[in-house]
């Protein structure tokens, strides 16, 4: 499962580089890496995740009875890509949050995790959250 991650990568990358710019991948990314930071295996991944949309309203899977929702932020490595904005959950229908920042090769630079009643006592009332905020939460190894 590895290798398939890495050859995703890859052909975003080579389009990227034909293009300009990157296939939309980072969310998916971010995803797997969470559950892969969490334990999980690829095959526990695999098995949560059949039958999930991409428009699954609330979270984006579940782990030992929890509902996960992740985020993550990658910087296309141009001039003044750096990540300053991070996404802002929408709605609280999860257990606990993961952000993941990666490089612009989508390595993970660092991974946080939030649980629901801390996320939103912290950031309900921020309309606008950067990396600073995330980076409050539980960092993942």
């Amino acid at each position: 499962m590895q290798q398939l991650r890495q050859q995703l990568v890859q052909t975003a990358l080579k389009w990227e580089q034909a293009f300009g710019n990157a296939p939309s991948i980072t969310s998916t990314l971010s995803e797997y890496d969470a559950a892969m930071l969490l334990g999980l295996t690829p095959e526990q991944y695999s098995a949560c995740m059949y039958g999930a949309t991409a428009v699954q309203k609330g979270y984006d899977f579940v782990f030992q009875g929890k509902r996960y929702q992740v985020k993550g932020n990658r910087p296309s490595g141009k001039p003044g890509s750096f990540v300053t904005w991070v996404p802002k959950a929408t709605n609280y229908e999860w257990d606990f949050l993961v952000w993941i920042l990666y490089d612009s090769r989508y390595e993970v630079q660092e991974a946080w995790l939030w649980e629901v009643s801390e996320y939103m006592a912290q950031f309900d009332p921020i309309k606008r959250l950067s990396p600073v905020h995330y980076r409050r939460g539980k960092r993942l190894p």
